[in-house]
């Protein structure tokens, strides 16, 4: 056999159909690609439907840790007759394609000269795992595990063990799905002639053990943001379900149930599921007015039916705190695809003059760290937080090292107690103390009779009274403006690697996955860049500081607009010029490809660098 060339560094994709139980056997070569050491992330592309459509799940391993998406496979198990045609031209030239011979031939005015194909009787070996007609199709599901797995050199017996944690609950499903394991291994070894005549060569993807010197964690961004939640205090949620945000409050309840429950029974937390997002908006207002840290998680559509309700928020200064897991708009949209398309609209969220922080997550570590910051903020600025997620970091499989839990204490803000208030002759609710905007609160049931107020989403005084007085409007709406310069001295600030270069890019969120890569890649064609990851709005001085000292200015988002680069316009009218919009918005994940090809070409139009092609 011929030496392997490409070891932990392949990328799969298995196309099937959407409810065929093809997830739990996609997963099985995840982990068990993750628990051998290798660096290894997943991605789901699946239809809004419950069953009967495409949906293919794509596996990227790479020894340099890149793991965002790629435009093509370089193996692609096609186990969909109706997309059989279509899923020959996710292969990469020189690349494998496995299909399900059992489905049909390959049509020799779409095969591919620059492709190897094996066709492999997925339909025979099912036969022979079992005779139950009604899990034939679940069942070769992973059959496939089994023949990837004797190809690609997996250590079999991690694999077993990610089989029998999947499936090992019951003896009558476990049984089978090992049998059809073994049954698709070993007819990778009985075909080896067959499957090097039809490769024309050894398989030249190999996965290798490594160890690893430090510990890593493998989930995705949802199930961070719920036990972050959990940790950082969250003692109230309610939800509307809506993709793809709903798994991040299954993972509350599930999560939470075990660690805010007491060694009696009693549940330090409470859930509700509402009728509509307006409803859920207006119960973690309420839970945040009387103090408890409050949260819901919803998507772009429902963000839009909390507009007036954020509105509310803002003005009466009630603290609390809403994940938007962004997905394709507008309305409906594509809601199983990615995108970064609320950043604008939820900036300004609801009629009038409002401005909302943004945290912006780019990983699960920092999906699990915002979610405690995110309830910190919002106390200590006393209005509404969003943190922006996306489907993609959202509901996939990423690779993040080992972190240890939070030990900080949390940040209440300026709440007065009771000694604090025998000090006080006459509260006044929205009335400034030191300079920083923020008014001082007090929580219902503090027993002193100078704690009451009133909580007005009308036009309201200082003293929380209501007033239709324009000077007295105008000083209360002008001291939450500058909250918005306070907000600065709280929120995270960027990542930045700058060495000077001429080339300065900006990205923010899941746009990082990819850009380590589309670097190394624009350094090679002779363009240096350096790069600032955005992780919050507003906009520190850090980031004016970064587009002042470079020539050009690329920043990377996933959406039509441009809405990052119009908030940074908006900003810093000035700088403007130097700003060059490169976007992403067909509901994929961003690749590298995304990012240096068109910050090649323009940068070669426009000559603002010598690059040698």
């Amino acid at each position: 056999m011929a030496n392997l060339t490409s070891i932990n560094n392949f990328v799969i994709c298995v196309g099937t159909v959407n409810g065929s139980g093809s997830q739990s056997a996609n997963n099985i070569l995840l982990k068990s690609l993750f628990r051998m050491g290798i660096p290894v992330g997943g991605k789901n592309v699946f239809p809004s439907n419950i069953a009967g459509l495409p949906t293919w799940f794509w596996i990227r391993a790479s020894e340099q840790g890149y793991l965002a998406r790629r435009k093509q496979a370089d193996v692609m198990v096609a186990m969909n007759p109706q997309t059989l045609s279509e899923d020959q031209k996710t292969v990469k030239p020189g690349g494998y394609f496995i299909f399900n011979s059992d489905i049909g031939v390959i049509n020799p005015e779409t095969k591919r000269s620059d492709v190897h194909y094996l066709g492999v009787p997925f339909k025979k070996l099912v036969d022979q795992a079992t005779d139950q007609v009604k899990i034939k199709k679940m069942l070769i599901n992973i059959i496939y595990v089994g023949v990837l797995a004797n190809l690609l050199r997996l250590d079999k017996e991690t694999v077993l063990s990610c089989l029998k944690d999947q499936f090992g609950h019951k003896d009558s499903v476990m049984t089978p799905n090992l049998k059809g394991f073994e049954i698709g291994y070993n007819w990778v070894d009985e075909n080896n002639t067959e499957i090097e005549s039809a490769f024309k060569t050894a398989f030249p993807f190999q996965a290798e053990k490594r160890n690893r010197d430090k510990k890593y964690v493998m989930m995705d961004g949802n199930t961070a943001a719920a036990l972050g939640a959990i940790f950082g205090g969250c003692s109230f949620v309610s939800w509307y379900p809506i993709t793809p945000s709903s798994s991040l409050v299954e993972n509350y309840i599930k999560y939470a149930d075990n660690l805010r429950t007491t060694e009696t029974g009693q549940k330090k937390y409470g859930v509700v599921q509402a009728e509509d997002e307006l409803a859920a908006m207006g119960m973690i207002l309420g839970a945040g007015w009387t103090g408890a840290r409050a949260m819901t998680a919803t998507s772009g559509p429902g963000v839009s039916l909390m507009s007036e309700a954020a509105g509310f928020s803002y003005y009466a200064e009630i603290p609390c705190v809403v994940w938007n897991v962004q997905r394709v708009g507008p309305s409906t949209g594509m809601p199983t695809r990615t995108a970064q398309g609320d950043i604008l609209s939820t900036v300004y969220l609801s009629h009038g003059d409002t401005k909302h922080p943004l945290l912006l997550p780019a990983n699960i570590k920092e999906c699990f760290d915002f979610a405690q910051h995110a309830f910190d903020l919002a106390e200590r600025l006393q209005q509404l937080v969003f943190v922006m997620s996306d489907l993609d970091l959202g509901m996939n499989s990423w690779v993040e090292e080992a972190w240890t839990y939070p030990t900080k204490p949390y940040d209440r803000g300026k709440v007065l107690s009771e000694a604090d208030l025998e000090k006080i002759t006459t509260y006044m609710r929205y009335a400034e103390t030191d300079g920083d905007a923020i008014a001082p609160r007090t929580l219902p049931g503090t027993k002193k009779m100078n704690a009451a107020y009133f909580t007005r989403g009308s036009g309201h005084n200082a003293k929380g009274l209501y007033t239709e007085d324009s000077a007295e409007y105008k000083e209360v709406i002008d001291r939450l403006a500058r909250k918005w310069q306070t907000a600065k001295k709280f929120i995270p600030v960027p990542v930045i690697d700058d060495q000077k270069n001429d080339v300065g890019i900006i990205a923010y969120g899941t746009t990082d996955m990819p850009m380590h890569e589309a670097r190394e890649i624009l350094n090679s064609k002779g363009i240096k860049t350096d790069y600032l990851r955005l992780r919050a709005v507003p906009f520190t001085d850090d980031v004016k500081t970064f587009i002042q000292n470079h020539k050009v200015i690329y920043v990377i988002e996933q959406n039509r607009d441009g809405q990052m680069a119009q908030l940074l316009t908006t900003e810093y009218p000035e700088l403007s010029a130097k700003l060059v919009s490169v976007r992403q918005y067909d509901g994929n994940p961003v690749t590298a490809e995304n990012i240096f090809e068109p910050l090649l070409k323009h940068a070669v139009q426009n000559k603002i660098v010598e690059v040698l092609l």
